[in-house]
């Protein structure tokens, strides 16, 4: 497991433009259901409360480039959140696999799931993290997003389809996660915990500048 950096001491939070220090935040919610995403926080540290975004994540334009998209959709759960809770600060995240210029999000179902898996097998393809972390009531919202590249090896009919019974495509990007026992996975570059699900490095920068840090 890789685990976070050492703290030290940390200054007080300012705002966007540095010129001013910033109150200590309330809780740090965490907008998303996904069990992967919590587990990455707990593991570095984070004390935070699950408020899962019911947004409609079929809205966006089908010309949109997948790396918009990841940001698009992680902007819109953390400000679906931060309306009902302005003193908190809020993370928004939302991966999605790129395959070309084309975005893969969850599989609607395993039908899906064995189309997106039959593409990707034997790829070179894109895992892009957008995140989100907005502290309403100070007026700050900040957005970035994380790419990784991922090798999956070429896959049978019928590893496709023990996959698919399996019930592993379930809620994970591109239908396949890294963390399952056989991922397909041959080569990676970029960050591990993004493929994941939260890119732990970069959310953790994000969260230490509106004073958020690990216990």
């Amino acid at each position: 497991m890789t685990m976070p950096p050492s703290n030290g001491s940390q200054p007080p939070p300012g705002d966007a433009s540095g010129s001013r220090p910033l109150p200590s935040p309330g809780r740090l919610i965490l907008a998303s259901a996904s069990p992967r995403r919590q587990q990455l926080l707990r593991e570095w540290g984070f004390d935070f409360v699950v408020q899962p975004a019911d947004i409609d994540e079929e809205s966006a334009p089908a010309t949109i480039l997948p790396s918009d998209l990841a940001v698009r959709l992680a902007l819109a759960k953390a400000q679906k959140i931060a309306r009902d809770f302005p003193a908190d600060v809020v993370l928004g995240a939302d991966t999605v696999v790129a395959f070309g210029d084309k975005a893969m999000s969850k599989p609607s179902d395993a039908d899906d799931a064995r189309r997106m898996l039959t593409l990707l097998a034997g790829t070179t393809h894109i895992v892009i993290t957008g995140l989100a972390v907005i502290w309403k009531q100070q007026n700050l919202e900040r957005v970035r997003h994380i790419m990784s590249a991922v090798r999956m090896r070429q896959l049978t009919v019928a590893e496709i389809e023990a996959y698919i019974a399996g019930g592993q495509w379930e809620g994970k990007a591109g239908a396949y996660g890294i963390q399952d026992d056989d991922p397909f996975v041959t080569n990676m570059a970029g960050s591990h915990t993004n493929i994941v699900g939260l890119p732990m490095e970069t959310t953790s920068e994000m969260l230490a500048e509106v004073g958020i840090v690990p216990k």
